[in-house]
């Protein structure tokens, strides 16, 4: 059999992307299918609630796919368990160069020095903003940028209580409480707090910041500037009935192509100080068990995703890790890439412990019993604080 006629070499790829994020994946697969012979991507996609356990079960087992997608705050665990394949060598051997990739990505995915993944993007919130209503709560500028007013908790509650008195019947804000942690995050990373101590060793979670950043979101209830029964505020905000909302980038394409949906964007404000703020990145990882002639298909496959793919997966609204595309005009020309490449630089990344699965699990709850069960704030981080003090000591 000549070469040519060699039957394609078939790998597994598994994914949790649904709605417009899987389009963009299928897309991404389709043109690496017929722009060579030699590998076929089948892919798998996974409900995004149930894709770690199934993930974890198949690496711990030794049987699922050859590729996978993993957040770079779940990829530690996988790496001390040895589930995963270091990439220097097989990177080497096929040409690709970490180097052609945002240095805080490579060293996000980097273990004693050793790349374990191909990080695809960085991805994190943004302030989303619904030009109509603050043109009539009268906090629009000339240029159609928002008018923040002073940045501190006082000014930012001002600005909404303005929206609430020139524009009633529409949330000022709303606040993505279903996953609270996420702007909690948002607003105690600005504040300068940690999760951990630096060391990893111990919760650094019960403290004046956190109950400040709290205390905020608690009085935005209470003044009815968000709504706390809000189940759906992407919605709410997508649909005309809330002002602002702090919503992924990973949103942009879906609320900036709705025709009927004035939206503009900015950074996220630095309410409590400075700019840094939550996020977090796609990587893809070759599982331990994958053969040799796979891994090799594997890496061809992650290599056309990150140097061809990545312009596509730009515009789903993630900032992709390779510089090449970050660079290009075709990037920078869609709308607010240039405040999404300026955000990214303020982006904290979870902290390197293969317990956080575990701990993020632990603080989506217990935040959930302060804002939505009424748990005084005081008492829910000193809660808090012991369980993840237990998870880091088991």
């Amino acid at each position: 059999m000549a070469q040519g006629d060699m039957p394609p070499v078939e790998i597994s790829f598994w994914n949790p992307f649904g709605g417009g994020e899987g389009d963009y994946v299928e897309q991404i697969i389709r043109s690496f299918n017929t722009s060579q012979k030699s590998v076929f991507v089948k892919q798998l996609r996974l409900e995004s609630n149930e894709y770690y356990v199934k993930l974890s079960t198949a690496l711990s087992s030794g049987k699922g796919p050859d590729v996978a997608v993993a957040h770079v705050d779940r990829i530690s665990p996988f790496i001390k368990a040895k589930q995963i394949l270091a990439l220097d060598a097989l990177a080497n051997e096929s040409g690709f160069h970490f180097d052609e990739i945002e240095s805080f990505n490579v060293q996000s995915v980097s273990f004693n020095g050793k790349p374990y993944a191909i990080p695809l993007d960085t991805h994190f919130h943004v302030l989303y903003y619904n030009k109509e209503i603050l043109k009539q709560a009268d906090l629009l500028n000339e240029d159609e940028t928002l008018k923040l007013g002073k940045t501190s908790p006082e000014g930012f509650i001002q600005m909404l209580t303005q929206i609430q008195a020139k524009v009633p019947g529409v949330q000022p804000i709303a606040v993505n409480t279903p996953y609270f942690q996420e702007p909690f995050l948002n607003l105690y990373y600005e504040a300068g707090g940690d999760l951990l101590t630096p060391d990893l060793s111990k919760a650094a979670i019960h403290n004046d910041k956190a109950l400040q950043v709290l205390k905020f979101y608690q009085l935005l209830y209470a003044k009815r500037l968000a709504d706390l029964n809000d189940k759906t505020p992407w919605d709410s905000f997508h649909n005309g009935k809330a002002a602002l909302w702090f919503g992924g980038v990973w949103e942009a394409g879906h609320h900036l192509s709705e025709k009927s949906l004035r939206v503009g964007v900015a950074p996220l404000p630095p309410i409590f100080g400075s700019p840094v703020h939550w996020g977090s990145s796609h990587t893809l990882v070759v599982p331990s068990y994958v053969t040799k002639e796979k891994q090799k298909a594997a890496m061809a496959f992650m290599t056309y995703f990150s140097e061809v793919g990545s312009t596509l997966w730009g515009q789903a609204g993630h900032v992709p890790a390779n510089r090449a595309v970050v660079q290009s005009q075709a990037y920078r020309q869609m709308p607010y890439r240039n405040i999404f490449i300026e955000a990214q630089r303020q982006v904290k990344f979870a902290p390197k412990t293969d317990k956080y699965a575990t701990i993020f699990t632990t603080l989506s709850e217990d935040l959930q019993s302060i804002i939505l069960g009424g748990l005084d704030p005081e008492e829910g981080l000193i809660s808090l604080e012991k369980k993840i003090n237990d998870i880091l000591a088991n």
